[in-house]
């Protein structure tokens, strides 16, 4: 059986419970159909810089190319947590072969679009892996380009 290729993923999409509200966003496309091909690599900015579950929901404000993390309702900025964090984050990832991440529509954190606080430093720090949100991944064509650019 050949070896299965790393994808970092956002942890909701897999089922666990690390949603700002205490929940999950677990994908069926993910788990039944690619889960048995691929080693999935677990990852909530979130939870993992720190912060509380069930949380205060966030939003990205300012300037495009660079916007903070700020909390909805009581304006704390939680981006230099994350950059401390994703930064020593990143560094373990590179020892790991990954192949591709998988990120959370319209996530704060782990969003494509717009890109998120931790999927801008991801793709900054591997410029030439695929990125891909898991709602896209459900149209079959969408998904066959990404396994292909994951196996390249």
């Amino acid at each position: 059986m050949p070896e299965r290729v790393k994808i970092l993923v956002s942890a909701c999409l897999l089922g666990e419970t690390v949603r700002y509200d205490g929940g999950h966003k677990r994908d069926r496309v993910l788990n039944e159909t690619l889960g048995p091909f691929v080693e999935w690599v677990r990852i909530c900015p979130e939870v993992d810089c720190g912060l509380p579950v069930p949380r205060e929901a966030m939003r990205l404000v300012g300037e495009p190319n660079h916007p903070r993390l700020v909390t909805n309702k009581t304006g704390v900025d939680h981006t230099e947590r994350m950059e401390r964090w994703a930064k020593a984050r990143l560094e373990e990832l590179s020892g790991l072969d990954l192949r591709g991440y998988i990120c959370k529509k319209d996530s704060p954190s782990c969003g494509m679009e717009p890109v998120g606080a931790f999927t801008r430093m991801f793709i900054d720090r591997f410029p030439h892996l695929p990125v891909e949100e898991e709602g896209r991944l459900a149209d079959p064509a969408l998904c066959e380009r990404f396994l292909q650019r994951v196996k390249a």
